[in-house]
């Protein structure tokens, strides 16, 4: 009979294991164990009863609660806790997946029309849904000024006709929801992870920001900007926020996940793009000519492009990652996308 085998580390506490064996499509025998403290000793036998028995597809919810009630009254778990146990057996399992599990990928910025930018969040996506593809991270370039609205967002709401007109902005709406995005040319950081769903297993939306972006946060450090997660989405420092996360599922396996940080943006130019800009920019004291919203240039003193390759670099000392360039068969197939999805009025303004 064949053993699984998966781990879980508690951020800042202790490992578990489990071991397992099915038969019929379920755990004939758990063995829970690790570096964790559990009082009484008896109470081992309690989680190892409680996770026999459960379907090999039980989803980590089932396993938590069958955990949680399996122990004993009395019982006191120290540097673990139910949401990790699940997660070492959904991880033997072959549910749950870790960073180190996956070969990544890294597509450096090349500049090219927004539209097709959004387009490939949703190709690369499915991509990796379905196995076509291995997780990728994905910096953007863009070759126009424009404004990414939220996919719930209005488009009367959000966009001032006449200013976006004025000065030559594209408008597109993007999959994944979110507030909007002013951006001109090297005025934000902005990158896509494309990422299997079971990278994330267990845990709840708010968890899936700071686990996706730790390397961010890494990557901002060595440029001397000490950054940190403000729920449920936002990246800020001790000076204010700086930028922004957004999600979308694709597909049954899929995850989407972006975030754009604020460079140098002509916040006069925003205000006159952005009907929201105005009122949330006013929040900040921002409403006199000339004024600048540059939080990244501003803190670590470089380019866009040095941050760029600082990132890449962090990323893939962190998880191995190789840097591979965009094939012409993807490209193709965004750009078809990008025809028949996210340059028509039909799905720009789907929410008027």
């Amino acid at each position: 009979m064949t053993t699984l085998h998966g781990e879980y580390k508690v951020i800042g506490g202790k490992l578990v294991a489990a071991d397992l064996s099915l038969a019929d499509g379920r755990i004939a025998t758990a063995s829970i164990n690790g570096d964790f403290f559990l009082e009484p000793d008896e109470a081992l036998e309690d989680l190892n009863a409680a996770v026999a028995g459960l379907s090999a597809d039980a989803e980590h919810r089932v396993i938590r609660e069958a955990v949680e009630r399996g122990l004993r009254s009395e019982a006191e778990l120290f540097g673990v806790d139910a949401f990790a146990v699940a997660s070492a057996v959904r991880r033997a399992l072959g549910k749950a997946t870790t960073w180190g599990d996956h070969e990544w990928e890294v597509i450096g910025p090349e500049p090219m029309p927004i539209a097709l930018t959004v387009a490939l969040d949703e190709v690369l996506t499915r991509q990796v849904a379905e196995g076509r593809r291995k997780p990728t991270l994905r910096l953007w370039q863009w070759n126009e000024p424009a404004v990414v609205i939220g996919a719930f967002q209005s488009l009367a709401n959000e966009v001032d006709p006449e200013g976006a007109r004025r000065h030559g902005i594209n408008v597109v709406r993007r999959i994944s929801g979110g507030g909007a995005m002013f951006m001109e040319a090297d005025n934000c950081v902005t990158y896509s992870m494309h990422v299997p769903s079971s990278l994330v297993d267990g845990l709840e939306t708010a968890e899936t920001y700071p686990f996706l972006d730790e390397w961010t946060m890494d990557a901002l450090s060595r440029l001397g900007v000490h950054a940190f997660y403000q729920p449920l989405n936002d990246i800020a420092t001790d000076q204010g926020k700086i930028g922004g996360a957004a999600q979308k599922r694709v597909g049954t396996a899929g995850l989407l996940h972006h975030v754009t940080m604020s460079y140098d943006i002509d916040a006069d130019k925003m205000l006159e793009v952005l009907r929201i800009g105005r009122e949330k920019l006013r929040g900040k004291g921002v409403t006199s000519a000339k004024k600048r919203v540059d939080p990244l240039r501003r803190q670590t003193g470089v380019s866009r492009a040095e941050i760029w390759e600082t990132m890449m670099t962090t990323f893939e000392e962190r998880y191995g990652a190789r840097r591979v360039e965009l094939d012409e068969a993807t490209r193709e197939e965004a750009e078809q996308l990008a025809r028949t999805k996210f340059t028509t009025p039909e799905w720009t303004a789907r929410v008027p």
